[in-house]
């Protein structure tokens, strides 16, 4: 009789600096039997909550936490011990799988690449202490005599394997073009091509017939409050900790206050022309483009002309590192807080692309299935707190930019036009700026080429 062999998955390395992430849900509860790369919890990163899966195939015996709790990279997250008398483990590992002392870097360079979501090092490395050891690997049982002999196949990123199966695809069956025979997440998304291109249907997400339903997320419990139940003489109701999105927010916007010296110029602006001339665009049944894109691509022509405010500084702040182009972040309020999700290459898009752009990321930030790699990269930030009901905003800029671009509520107010108040359609827009880049006249050049550009819109299509 077989001693049946005990395995610890521990938190893997988030990648982007994080250390750490919250437990939404357990996906799985002690005694039930689990498959390689099964969704075992919802974890909350900095970027978005993600599903972890798990690196064993048996039956787990522990779970370390509960909902609302904080797990550190290399903490204990679940025992499972393999399954008696269970033949082959489902889904199990490859032996050509098995961790070799590069996989931890080839996995970064395949992160870096954009492999989604980013959970760093799983399945390759245990922490013990501050050392590291290679994760053990659940062995192969002898394939029957009659099924076929499936080709080894190394992948040495989960996510791929991960995201292979999303995709209704068999890892063996896909031809790897990796510099060590492994499969890559380019080779997983060609081969999604090729069938969708051969008339299969693949779906964009699918779950394995043995992963459990989610459970509704449970409320997080709060901590603990004093023994007194009393601060500063008021009953406290609760504690709860920061969530890691909250936390990392706090840290770039800290670090920002802390840097960067920022000035504001703000101006109101008469936005009757552009609230008119997007009316017009809605009729016939057409779908009007967003405020925000409009404003959006008038903010691009007007960078065109100041590209400092779209430039970056290095890490020393000796050099103004400028750009081709403009990546745009947008501002985006979420269920889980602020978000800056960005628009590559902005500049080179029409006011429809940009409209679709925004629609695509506002739909997909509010999902929190928002990946790390479209956080990063912006080079310009629109802020559009109108849309909360607001009117102006002391922003803060987002580091590593050098300006944030913000407008308010487009209200009907009394306006002098050729010495008589009629009510116009008035917004205020603020531009704050890192001061080390350039000074107050070329911030404000900037402003009001951007006003030139709402109270005159046509000009943007190149008709006066």
């Amino acid at each position: 009789m077989s001693t049946l062999t005990a395995h610890v998955f521990r938190l893997p390395d988030l990648g982007e600096g994080l250390t750490e992430a919250g437990l939404v849900q357990w996906l799985v509860a002690v005694g039930d039997t689990i498959a390689t790369d099964q969704p075992i919890a919802e974890v909350e990163t900095a970027k978005s909550v993600v599903e972890l899966p798990s690196p064993f195939a048996g039956v787990v015996t522990a779970l370390h936490g509960e909902a609302g709790d904080t797990i550190s990279v290399g903490a204990p997250v679940l025992e499972v011990t393999d399954a008696p008398d269970a033949g082959e483990a489902p889904d199990a590992p490859d032996a050509s799988d098995t961790p070799t002392p590069t996989d931890h870097e080839a996995y970064r360079a395949e992160e870096r690449a954009g492999s989604g979501n980013v959970l760093i090092g799983y399945g390759t490395s245990e922490r013990r202490g501050s050392g590291r050891r290679r994760a053990p690997v659940v062995a192969l049982s002898t394939p029957s005599t009659t099924a076929p002999a499936a080709r080894t196949v190394a992948v040495r990123s989960p996510l791929v394997r991960r995201l292979a199966r999303d995709l209704g695809l068999d890892v063996h069956t896909i031809t790897p073009t990796g510099a060590d025979g492994a499969v890559t997440r380019a080779d997983v998304l060609r081969a999604a091509v090729d069938h969708a291109v051969d008339g299969v249907q693949t779906p964009a997400s699918a779950r394995t017939p043995d992963s459990p339903a989610p459970a509704p997320a449970p409320a997080p419990a709060p901590a603990p409050a004093p023994a007194d139940g009393t601060l500063d003489g008021l009953t406290v109701r609760s504690r709860e900790r920061l969530s890691p999105l909250r936390k990392a927010v706090s840290a770039r916007l800290s670090r920002s206050r802390s840097e960067i010296p920022e000035a504001t110029v703000w101006i109101d602006v008469d936005a009757t022309r552009l609230w008119d001339l997007r009316r017009e665009m809605a009729e016939g049944g057409d779908r009007a483009p967003s405020l925000t894109a409009l404003v959006a691509r008038f903010a691009l022509i007007a960078l065109e002309e100041h590209p400092v405010l779209a430039s970056r500084l290095s890490d020393d702040a000796s050099e103004i590192i400028s750009f081709e182009g403009v990546n745009l972040g947008i501002a985006a309020d979420t269920p889980r807080g602020l978000l800056v999700p960005v628009i590559p290459s902005a500049h080179a898009l029409s006011i429809t692309q940009l409209d679709d752009a925004l629609r695509e990321l506002s739909e997909t930030a509010r999902s929190g299935t928002m990946p790390p790699e479209r956080l990063r990269g912006s080079t310009f930030t629109l802020n559009n707190y109108g849309g909360l009901g607001v009117d102006g905003s002391a922003a803060i800029i987002n580091h590593p930019d050098v300006a944030i671009l913000g407008i308010g509520r487009i209200l009907e107010r009394p306006w002098v036009v050729e010495g008589e108040i009629v009510a116009r359609r008035i917004a205020q827009l603020s531009l704050v700026f890192d001061h080390r880049v350039c000074d107050g006249g070329y911030a404000a050049s900037f402003l009001r080429r951007v006003v030139e550009l709402i109270e005159h819109p046509l000009h943007a299509f190149g008709r006066v």
